[in-house]
């Protein structure tokens, strides 16, 4: 009798030993490690800075801005036909946007910079170790692979007729129909065709 109730102890101890270490273990795991109570701090957006010529306004994000004005990525910038601008990304590069032009201007945390140009010609100048690319809605207009400090000119690219009506143009009426086709000017394209020698027929 005594060794029936002997045994009956020893295995009711053995029991509540094996359940009280299960409990233990199971609070020792589900305690938050250093590791669970990290808490990530998301990395400030990159920011760029806008100058306008003459620091008057022109449009970014269906918004006026002028001289100071903070530019993130993924926004639109839109020059009016006799205001330029710039676009500084400290470290990384500075795009130049000429009057009359439209663009989106993207850029990551590492700097790296893509315009997409709607309308007009940009000059996009990268710093070693920032990728750089121009394109519009067709192809690609230049990259830079961020070897060596880079510059993309969209304006040198432009195609200018040769001769308009069968005449040949004068220099000067190239420069003129040059004007005309990064600055929008009709005037400075009507002065180049008058100068110009068209074909009797005409």
């Amino acid at each position: 009798m005594n060794i029936s109730r002997t045994r009956i102890a020893k295995v009711m101890s053995l029991v509540l030993t094996f359940v009280i270490a299960q409990v233990f273990l199971g609070l020792t795991f589900a305690a938050p490690s250093a590791a669970d109570k990290r808490i990530d701090v998301p990395l400030p957006q990159a920011t760029a800075i806008l100058t306008t010529q003459g620091n008057k306004p022109i449009t970014v994000n269906g918004a006026s801005a002028t001289s100071g004005a903070t530019i993130l990525s993924g926004m639109t910038i839109e020059t009016p036909s006799d205001v330029s601008a710039t676009v500084s990304i400290p470290g990384h590069g500075t795009l130049m946007i000429p009057a009359n032009t439209k663009l989106t201007l993207e850029f990551d945390q590492a700097g790296n910079i893509v315009v997409v140009l709607v309308q007009g010609c940009v000059v996009l100048d990268t710093k070693k170790g920032t990728r750089g690319e121009v394109n519009n809605a067709r192809a690609s207009l230049g990259k830079s692979d961020g070897s060596n400090d880079a510059t993309i000119d969209t304006c040198q690219t432009r195609t200018i007729p040769a001769t308009v009506g069968g005449g040949g143009l004068s220099t000067g009426a190239k420069v003129a129909i040059a004007a005309a086709v990064i600055g929008g000017g009709s005037t400075a394209l009507a002065f180049a065709l008058r100068g110009s020698n068209p074909s009797p027929s005409r």
